[in-house]
Order: C-alpha cells, then sequence, then structure tokens
C-alpha cells in the first residue's frame, strides 16, 4: 500500500518507520533537558551554574551543527548515524546519575548536544531522500506532529514515573525510547533513500563544495532567517528551565510533575501548530508563519513574569507551542526550498542552526545569572524582549524573504 504526499507517492511501510523515529526520538533528545535543571538543583546547584553548564553543552552543539550537516550530505549511511547518535546519546545521559560534579555533567551534556547535532540533518536528510522536495513540507510537518506527540507521551510518563521513583526513573525512560528510536530508523529500507535527492541535488546536477558558512553567507534569506532565529532562542532556550525553577523555588507541590505538565501542554499545541504551518505554508508562503512564531515570544515572557504558577504554565506554554510548532515546519522547509538543486540542503541546514544555536546556548547562561541577581519576573520580561530583534529583522526584509517563499 502506498500513500500520496503533494507530489510523490511513498510506500506507507517506509513512511510509518519514518514517523515512529520522530515519535521516539523526540523523548531521546528532550526527554531529560528540562528536568535536568531541577535535578541539579536537588542536589546543591544554584540557577547561576545550573544555566553556565547547559550553555557549555549549547555552545558544543552550535559548533558541531555545521560539520554535521555536511557529513550527512556527504554520507549515504545516514541510518547508521542515527543509530550511533543515540547510543552515545542514552550513555551520556545515564552517566550524571552517577555523578553530579561540574565536569561530569558538562561532558555529558557536551557529549549529548554533539550527537543531537547529527540527528536532526540526519532524519531531514533520510525525509528528503524518501519523498524528495515536492513532499517534503508536508511529510517534514507530520514528521514534527509526530515528534511532539512522542513528547506528550515522553513528558507524562516522565512526570509520573518522576513523582513516583524519582529522578532515575525519568533518565531510564529516555533510554527506553533511545532504544525504540533505533528500531525504528533499521526498519527504513536503506535503498528507499534517494542520496542525491537527500541533499537537495538535482539529477545530473555538480557537487557544490562550498562550506556551511559560506553557503549562508551567499543567501540573503539564509542570513536573514540565521539572524532572526538567534535572536529568538536568546530569549527562548532559557524560558522553559527557568519556569521550571521558578516553579521549584515556589516550592510547588512536585516540581517534576510541574515541569512534565509544561512539555505536555507546549507539545500538544504544537502539533496542531505543526499542522496547521503545513497549510499556512503552502497557502501563504513561510513568511507569515514565522512572523506569528517571532510574535509569540514576548508576550509568553510578559505572561511568564507575572503567573509563575500552576495557572500560568497553560497561556505560557501553549504560546511556546505556537511559536516552536510553526517553526518545526517552517524552517527546515524554507531552508530546503531556498537550496534546492545545489546538493547542500544539510550543510545550510547546520549553518542556520548554527547561529540560531548561538542564540539558544548563550540564553541559559544569560537567563540563568539574570534569574539569580534580579529575579525570575524581569528575567521573563528580558528574555521575551530579545525576540523584538527577530520581529524587526523580519519585518524590515521582509521583501527579500517574501521573493524566495
Amino acid at each position: 500500500m502506498s500513500k500520496h504526499i503533494k507530489g510523490a507517492t511513498v510506500n506507507k511501510k517506509i513512511i510509518w518507520p519514518l514517523q515512529s523515529l520522530n515519535f521516539f526520538m523526540a523523548d531521546l533528545q528532550a526527554g531529560v533537558g528540562p528536568f535536568l535543571g531541577i535535578f541539579l538543583l536537588a542536589h546543591g546547584w544554584k540557577s547561576g551554574l545550573i544555566g553556565s553548564v547547559m550553555t557549555i553543552g549549547g555552545v558544543a552543539g552550535m559548533i558541531m551543527t555545521i560539520p554535521a550537516g555536511a557529513l550527512i550530505d556527504a554520507t549515504k549511511r545516514k541510518r547508521f548515524y542515527v543509530v550511533i547518535s543515540a547510543v552515545f546519546t542514552i550513555l551520556a545521559s545515564c552517566v550524571i546519575l552517577f555523578s553530579q560534579e561540574f565536569w561530569v555533567v558538562s561532558i555529558s551534556l557536551v557529549a549529548t548536544a554533539i550527537a543531537g547535532s547529527v540527528i536532526g540533518p540526519a532524519i531531514i536528510g533520510i525525509t528528503l531522500g524518501i519523498v524528495k522536495q515536492k513532499g517534503f513540507n508536508r511529510q517534514n510537518g507530520n514528521n514534527q506532529a509526530f515528534n511532539h506527540a512522542g513528547n506528550v507521551l515522553g513528558s507524562a510518563f516522565s512526570g509520573y514515573l518522576g513523582y513516583k521513583f524519582g529522578m532515575t526513573a525519568i533518565f531510564l525512560l529516555s533510554a527506553f525510547f533511545g532504544v525504540l528510536s533505533i528500531i525504528s530508523v533499521l526498519m527504513i529500507p536503506a535503498k528507499s533513500i534517494d542520496d542525491n535527492a537527500a541533499r537537495g541535488m538535482k539529477e545530473g546536477g555538480e557537487d557544490d563544495k562550498a562550506s556551511g558558512f559560506k553557503v549562508l553567507f551567499q543567501c540573503k534569506p539564509l542570513l536573514v532567517l540565521a539572524g532572526a532565529l538567534a535572536f529568538f532562542h536568546l530569549g527562548n532556550g532559557a524560558m522553559l528551565p527557568l519556569y521550571g525553577l521558578a516553579a521549584a523555588a515556589k516550592n510547588q507541590e512536585n516540581a517534576s510533575v510541574f515541569v512534565s505538565m509544561t512539555i505536555i501542554i507546549a507539545q500538544l499545541v504544537m502539533i496542531g501548530a505543526s499542522l496547521l504551518a503545513i497549510r499556512m505554508s503552502e497557502k501563504s508562503g513561510y513568511w507569515l508563519v514565522l512572523l506569528i512564531s517571532f510574535i509569540s515570544l514576548p508576550i509568553r515572557g510578559l505572561i511568564a513574569a507575572h503567573m509563575a504558577s500552576h495557572i500560568g504554565i497553560y497561556p505560557v506554554q501553549i504560546l511556546d507551542g505556537i511559536g516552536a510548532g510553526l517553526q518545526s515546519v517552517a524552517v527546515p522547509g524554507l531552508v530546503a526550498h531556498i537550496l534546492n538543486g545545489t546538493g547542500r540542503v544539510n550543510i545550510g541546514q547546520g549553518a542556520v542552526m548554527t547561529v540560531q544555536g548561538l542564540g539558544a546556548s548563550f540564553s541559559p547562561a544569560i537567563g540563568g545569572w539574570i534569574a539569580q541577581e534580579i529575579g525570575y519576573n524581569s528575567t521573563f520580561m528580558i528574555l521575551g524582549g530579545f525576540a523584538i530583534g527577530s520581529i524587526l529583522l523580519w519585518v524590515l526584509f521582509a521583501k527579500t524573504i517574501r521573493a524566495v517563499c
């Protein structure tokens, strides 16, 4: 039986393993991260040091995104790199259970970030290789919906297991999802992945050996996109972990349950936002989709500053879901569209993610130290304000972006 995807007909036996990979990989990549702050807080860490160690991992991931994209463009063994990355993520996460020393936690987060920098481009490349450019927007949107659904399930289980059995159970659950991710990717037939299509190369096209930053700086729309995302994630990166710490500091009934609820609410909204982004991008292009995502952060920061409670998590995390859900479809789709025919789609994705990661990696450290000095409420306002830079860039260069959409 086959499935029609906007210009491409693909066997369902290939699509379902791809979607299950996105489902199970979600908890492996994000399941432990949001709970790490309260885990370290319980072991005597302060918010500034927690933010700093998260930044170390973020910087490592940022540095590796372009080499990871280049690797995925070049390799014909994309499934293998997903498997290796999953194994390293499982091992690196479990190390923290045995030692909470600063350098042990730092090395663990660095290893996890490096592995994560490979997984993202690999899944995008596998998807492009299966459904080609014509089917990518819709299939990527479906992938993201499954990814967010996986986060919902993983977070629900994490909150329950953390409440009943402690943080160790959350780490073990993430490892279990990692094993299921490995099984899923191995169920995708290697021959179903067109390696030229996976890197955005047209049939008979010549290989472009340009580096990631050369690809980025030679393309004004990509540069504007990367800059806008950097501003956004400079504010967004610290918002969720600090919101969890704010709840723990106010002695919420159970911090792991509170953090679990923040993730579940956001991820449920992301499922709908991902599917909506498919329709919006097909009808109006990616510019409007991304503008809405940028606007969501200042509003979110304003609400978080005044409602760090069990009531406040609903509007705060609904807005998180809108922003992240729209971007999860629009960013890879726009990059793949701009670089179609160059053979450098994944290295371009890596270049954009590197600049975006520059903001995301420094956000926890900036947010953590600001919160430690002036309190959480003012910090949320400041973090939300960073997205004003994104909005200004996006509006000023609207003509340039709309032209390529």
